[in-house]
């Protein structure tokens, strides 16, 4: 969308889109689309909207997020009940949920936006109390939480039968709604991940270069699996599965640091900034975060800014290289550092990445650094490589490297062009038989694969770069050396992308798109040669579900069954995810259902 709105309460949009007449509902995406060339005006909290000549919209934001359907305005003779209220809700961000009501402990500080599903673990103060269990009796859902599933379930399914060609505004709402239920009920995990799918989907239809199609197919495989799974879990699976409005955090008394790097932030839900990564003198991880509401230019400027930790003036940037002493610290399960009123923090000095303690990062096995990403850890890769050269891909091109004999494939971390990551892949490529020290993110796959994110300086092993704040240029590469010997590009990947391309496109396009006449026996002999004989029966049950339509008894097609189509696409994606995981650890050496050896 051009139009700067505020962002709005997902129940907002879903009230609105309620109230509207089914002729004002057929009608809804084209007032989006119309809306978006309107001019608009900023005056604080209020947008004001030139629908037409003589007529204005407006939307009050105190506090910068619109809470309630009275906060949109209309002047048309049809308001309230209008097009251009819901429209506007339509075409503005997704609103993250407010803050818990009761104050927040000093030991506590508000949780990092995610475009993903919120976080699991112990329940944090302020989630909504679910159904008490008996000491003798596991806890099982309530049935507010049994129906708000079955809803959520039902929204997603009609999403991925109509796809985001016809995942318009009212799907969109539907899901809000779903979403904003499942919130109230207590699961706050499934909400999440709505409101992920529906940020997606907007995204997709917006041409938003951010788009990506594969988070679309995991954020609507979180729904659906979480939907699916809820409502006859019990006990530990449920307190996953309900996960946590926020994290909780826990004291932790005094922590020396040290910088290892920082990475921008960037998501598709309007979130920016920076995230540094520490780690202590054991090697355990820390973050510090400064990730709000924002586009490209805060992604890029936010590691200027000062450190949110106690009274340290001390920027992201500058952290990546320092170190900090922490007392009274707060942290998350996932070692995000908390900034409440009782953390103090001044700066200390730093390491370099070849000296204690950091060096120790790097001595782990990578068989055991593979196994703890595939495991629930933070998917952080610590590796020595040597760059081999380039490679080209559907998706772009990566960097070769040689790791331990290993070929592994490099990408870029993010691609919006505002970020350097991808430009500082291409300079680096041009310097094949360079050894560096990197650090990397796991990203499964059949084939050994990793997003780069920081690196050795090439001309100069004692300092670092974060590849996605600092740009490298020409006079910074070392002259060409010969590349390893008997290195070469990994074998071809196993067909399973014959299943994974079929779960893609019907989450772009719907169920039509495979319900076209086709025969897939050619693609399901293929997977049995290779070994893969239950994808082809899953890609069987996929086109069959999606073709499956009968007539009544005059001829007539009845309504597809999209419950039989939802789960054999669930199933098929699940099936992928878990395949390629074990590929992944396959390719890397590494067990994927066992975490490493402390």
């Amino acid at each position: 969308m051009s139009l700067d709105l505020p962002p709005v309460a997902p129940a907002v949009t879903a009230e609105l889109v309620q109230g509207l007449t089914p002729r004002l509902r057929k009608r809804l995406d084209a007032g989006v689309t119309k809306l978006a060339g309107r001019p608009s005006v900023r005056d604080g909290d209020t947008v004001r909207i030139a629908v037409d000549d003589d007529t204005h919209l407006e939307l009050h934001a105190p506090g910068g997020t619109v809470t309630s359907t009275d906060a949109i305005r209309c002047g048309c003779l049809l308001a309230p009940d209008c097009l251009h209220r819901a429209a506007a809700a339509s075409a503005a961000p997704i609103a993250e949920p407010e803050p818990d009501s009761e104050p927040e402990p000093e030991s506590q500080s508000q949780s990092l936006p995610d475009a993903g599903p919120a976080s699991v673990g112990e329940d944090a103060p302020g989630t909504p109390d679910t159904q008490s269990a008996s000491p003798t009796e596991p806890e099982t859902p309530t049935p507010d939480q049994r129906a708000a599933a079955q809803a959520m379930y039902d929204a997603a399914a009609a999403v991925l039968e109509a796809g985001t060609d016809g995942a318009g505004a009212v799907l969109q709402a539907e899901l809000l709604r779903a979403a904003h239920s499942a919130r109230i009920s207590g699961l706050p995990r499934i909400a999440a991940s709505a409101v992920s799918v529906v940020t997606q989907l907007r995204a997709a239809r917006g041409a938003d270069p951010a788009y990506r199609l594969a988070e679309l197919t995991a954020a609507l495989r979180e729904v659906l699996v979480t939907a699916h799974r809820l409502p006859g879990s019990t006990g530990p699976e449920l307190t996953t599965l309900r996960g946590t409005a926020r994290q909780p955090y826990a004291p932790d008394g005094s922590l020396r640091l040290y910088g290892l790097f920082s990475e921008p932030v960037l998501t598709a839900t309007g979130y920016a900034g920076a995230v540094t990564w520490t780690a202590d003198a054991e090697g355990r991880l820390y973050t510090v975060s400064d990730v709000v509401p924002g586009g490209p230019g805060r992604a890029v400027g936010a590691a200027d800014r000062a450190v949110r930790i106690g009274d340290t003036a001390l920027t992201h940037r500058e952290l990546s290289r320092a170190g900090l002493a922490v007392s009274g610290a707060t942290v998350s399960p996932t070692g995000r550092l908390g900034a409440g009123a009782g953390v103090r923090a001044v700066r200390a000095s730093g390491a370099a990445w070849r000296e204690d303690p950091l060096a120790g990062l790097w001595e782990l096995p990578v068989t055991d650094q593979v196994s703890r990403a595939l495991t629930g850890g933070d998917g952080l890769l610590f590796l020595d490589v040597t760059l081999i050269g380039t490679v080209r891909e559907a998706a772009g091109d990566c960097l070769l490297a040689d790791c331990d004999g290993l070929t592994l494939r490099l990408s870029a971390a993010h691609d919006h062009p505002a970020l350097p990551y991808r430009d500082n892949l291409r300079l680096l490529s041009a310097a094949p038989g360079t050894r560096l020290r990197v650090v990397a993110r796991l990203e499964p796959s059949p084939l050994p694969r990793a997003l780069l994110l920081a690196s050795d300086h090439p001309r100069d092993p004692g300092t670092h770069l974060d590849l996605g704040l600092d740009r490298l240029q020409h006079a910074d590469l070392p002259a060409p050396a010969m590349a390893p010997a008997g290195s070469s590009p990994a074998p071809d990947e196993a067909p399973l992308h014959l299943l994974r391309r079929r779960v893609h496109q019907a989450a772009s396009a719907g169920r039509r798109v495979l319900a076209f006449p086709g025969d897939s026996a050619t693609d399901s002999r293929r997977l049995g040669r290779h070994g893969l004989a239950c994808a082809g029966d899953l890609l069987d049950e996929l086109h069959s579900a999606a073709a499956d339509r009968s007539r009544d008894i005059f001829g007539r097609l009845v309504p597809a069954d999209i419950n039989r189509f939802a789960r054999a696409w669930l199933a098929a994606a699940h099936y992928t995810e878990e395949v390629d995981r074990s590929l992944c650890a396959a390719a890397w050496g590494a067990d994927p259902a066992l975490p490493p050896a402390p």
